[in-house]
């Protein structure tokens, strides 16, 4: 048999042996370096550089290496990656109410209440029926024969869970302006007891009132655990609004765990004379809706105007109070019933809007009738923490500004973004984990939603 001798290869094949193998080499470490940032953990010793995003609402996205270039945020207080958030809008989740004026929930409950102005309140289950029978009926001891009469706040003691208190602001068939506080049922959580009811305090309109308004009717418990409700000055602004040893025209703050019927907090400004002891604020007209932000420890007061200013007044908590916000000796920024008055002795506004622009502000905000809200701390859209919000009922507005440093600042209409106007807004509302939702005249209920 003839041998056969291999013949050793030539200089040009090792060479290109070897380039193969030192191409599959760097393919082969490539793969994996691309492997491993796209599942997101930087490769030892790489590039952990991060990068700053700042989308067109002001706040910032930090990104790290291997990201999806489209930003994701996480939802406060946990760790779960929120998609970027595209709009904010209005989604209506209930109509047909009769005149809802106020809304709100014990806190950590998934129902809503919605308050209706001719004396019900009824429930909104987890998924937004109404439950029936309506949780409190008492038509036949409200009047509403005013537009600004009726059954008018809502307020659930900061541990409804446990005692089942809450509290309701409302004009008895006399006229009278009364709040009371109730009990719900042991045996059924979607029933309150009427006859439960213990009146807190009543009050007549005063003496010289000239019509059945101002009665205000917002309730809230503030961070400090008081009740806090807002008065109307009782359409007698002349005698009552500058005069804190009456309850009308001001801001008061009681202690509904203490005393009978309730007790005065010790740090109230009037406790030790000089005014009445449950007032906390005075100087105001008709201050329908009120806010109180438990993170910076503000309280927003829109008080409806008169002649020609809707203002928004934004004050500590922790100052002592005993603030004279200026009515009706001013209204808003400008002298009323005390000509030549000196702005300096009373608290001014932090914003007003006109009822007509002025010739030379052709584009100034105008409204007829300031419907507070509040300012936003929910989860579900972190991308508007802290911005106050709040609307005009008659001109269907919603605007937004944040307060920060004693200033407005990124002061917008909000209107078209939310896909409105919705209807005349009567109120704001929180559900039992702080989202934020309007009620309007017209019977419907919006909640403030995240579109991703």
């Amino acid at each position: 048999m003839t041998a056969r001798h291999r013949q050793p290869p030539s200089p040009d094949q090792s060479a290109y042996r070897l380039l193969l193998i030192a191409l599959v080499a760097i393919f082969a470490v490539l793969f994996l370096v691309f492997r491993g940032l796209g599942s997101g953990d930087a490769p030892e010793g790489g590039d952990t550089t991060t990068t700053t995003l700042a989308p067109s609402d002001g706040s910032t996205t930090t990104v790290s290496p291997g990201d999806d270039p489209a930003p994701s945020t996480s939802t406060p207080g946990t760790d779960s990656p929120v998609d970027p958030l595209q709009e904010v809008r209005l989604d209506q989740i209930f109509d047909g109410f009769r005149q809802p004026v106020a809304l709100a929930a014990p806190p950590g409950d998934n129902r809503l209440f919605v308050v209706q102005r001719v004396g019900v309140i009824r429930i909104l289950d987890e998924s937004r029926q109404m439950v029936d029978p309506a949780f409190l009926d008492l038509t036949d001891q409200v009047l509403a024969g005013g537009i600004e009469q009726g059954m008018l706040g809502l307020a659930f003691h900061p541990d409804y869970a446990e005692n089942g208190r809450f509290f309701v602001y409302y004009t008895d068939k006399g006229g009278n302006r009364q709040l009371s506080e109730f009990t719900v049922s042991d045996s059924n959580p979607n029933e309150a007891l009427a006859s439960s009811e213990k009146v807190v305090f009543e009050y007549e309109q005063p003496p010289d009132h000239t019509d059945i308004r101002h009665y205000a009717g917002n309730v809230l418990f503030g961070p400090d655990g008081y009740l806090w409700v807002s008065m109307g000055d009782g359409a007698d602004s002349r005698q009552q609004a500058q005069d804190p040893n009456t309850p009308y025209g001001t801001i008061v703050r009681i202690d509904v765990d203490s005393g009978d019927p309730y007790g005065i907090p010790p740090d109230n400004p009037f406790v030790g004379g000089g005014g009445l002891a449950d007032v906390w604020a005075y100087g105001l007209r008709n201050p329908w809706r009120f806010a109180i932000d438990p993170v910076e420890r503000m309280i927003y007061i829109a008080d409806v105007g008169h002649a020609d200013q809707e203002e928004i007044n934004v004050v500590p908590l922790d100052e002592g109070g005993g603030y004279n916000f200026g009515w009706s000796d001013m209204e808003g920024t400008r002298c009323f019933h005390l000509q030549g008055c000196d702005p300096a002795d009373y608290v001014s506004p932090v914003y007003i809007y006109r009822h007509a622009a002025p010739e030379d502000e052709p584009d100034a905000v105008v409204g007829l009738s300031i419907t507070g809200g509040f300012v936003y701390r929910g989860d579900e859209i972190p991308e508007i923490q802290g911005t106050y919000f709040y609307s005009d009922w008659v001109s269907q507005w919603i605007r937004a500004f944040v307060f920060v440093d004693g200033q407005v600042t990124e002061h917008e209409d909000w209107t078209s973004r939310l896909g409105g106007p919705v209807g005349s807004i009567t109120s704001f509302g929180l559900d039992g984990q702080g989202e934020l939702y309007v009620t309007t005249y017209e019977g419907g209920v919006y909640k403030f939603t995240a579109v991703r």
